[in-house]
């Protein structure tokens, strides 16, 4: 009987299998110590986007995790090519995974004694806001009591699961009614949230944090297209301070590309409506999943 891939499914050394019966051990350093690096490329109409950046920064990430999965760049991509069309998903939210794995030798404590090895998995795609939350305007809470995890702690440039800082301030943001929310550093510049970069709109500039963040291949796009537009775009150190000035905010996530903010805090943009920036701004992101030059094609069984 064929397995049911609709809800997901996960590469598993070598074997597609539904995502529901995916597994690693308990005592993997990836369960016991986070120790993971990942990255998630969108697929968008039968097609992945912009793969090769992400694919880039992945193993950029395990380069700078010490990681080698022994698995090449064609072999991950392969990996993929092959999972993805097997769940039959043509709009999905397709991650591969780096774990530090097991020590081969029992009880030692030597990271350099872990077999890393390699995963991927593929679900539905998600959206970090909900388009309809994003239509009525949605809300982020600029967490008062939790800093990001320090960039010499915590390298945010290698994606991984260190989230115990994120899954704080998301409990103080929906303690409060807001739909997520956004670290400072400790010096109180805006860093990211969840899953997302944060941008500002200043008249004819659009500044986004350039310290304590994951360069996002959503964030670059974003960048990209504000160019296109005729903006200014800065990568600086953004002071919390900045919002009160700000024309606009908005988010850059693979979780569904740019996403407008009408509040932040008591702060309200815009008439509680998203902005002229972002809205143009996420019309084109989706517009550039349809160009040939950023899509890489998969091959779904007939």
């Amino acid at each position: 009987m064929t397995p049911d891939l609709s809800k997901g499914a996960a590469w598993m050394r070598g074997e597609i299998v539904p995502i529901a019966e995916a597994t690693i051990g308990v005592t993997d350093w990836g369960v016991t110590h986070s120790d993971i690096t990942y990255d998630v490329v969108p697929v968008v109409n039968g097609a992945f986007f912009r793969l090769d950046a992400y694919l880039d920064r992945f193993i950029a990430s395990m380069r700078s995790l010490r990681m080698d999965a022994g698995l090449t760049r064609d072999d991950i991509c392969a990996a993929l090519h092959e999972m993805v069309p097997a769940s039959g998903l043509r709009d999905a939210y397709c991650a591969m995974v780096a774990a530090r794995g097991v020590p081969l030798i029992p009880g030692s404590r030597d990271p350099r004694d872990c077999g890393n090895h390699f995963y991927a998995w593929c679900v539905p795609y998600i959206h970090v806001i909900k388009p309809e939350t994003l239509e009525e305007g949605a809300s982020l809470w600029v967490s008062e009591h939790i800093r990001r995890i320090p960039a010499d702690s915590v390298d945010p440039r290698a994606k991984n699961y260190h989230w115990g800082d994120f899954t704080q301030g998301l409990f103080e943001a929906k303690d409060r009614g807001y739909e997520t929310v956004v670290l400072l550093d400790h010096q109180g510049n805006l860093t990211e949230g969840p899953g997302f970069n944060i941008f500002l709109v200043e008249g004819n500039t659009v500044y986004t944090p350039d310290t304590g963040v994951l360069e996002g291949i959503s964030r670059s796009t974003a960048l990209e297209i504000c160019v296109e537009m005729g903006f200014e775009t800065r990568v600086e150190p953004v002071p919390a301070s900045r919002l009160e000035t700000a024309d606009e905010v908005f988010l850059t996530s693979s979780g569904g590309g740019v996403l407008p903010i009408t509040r932040v805090g008591n702060r309200i943009y815009g008439n509680g409506k998203p902005g002229p920036v972002a809205t143009r701004s996420r019309k084109t992101y989706w517009a550039w999943t349809a160009r040939s030059e950023f899509r890489t094609e998969i091959a779904y069984p007939t």
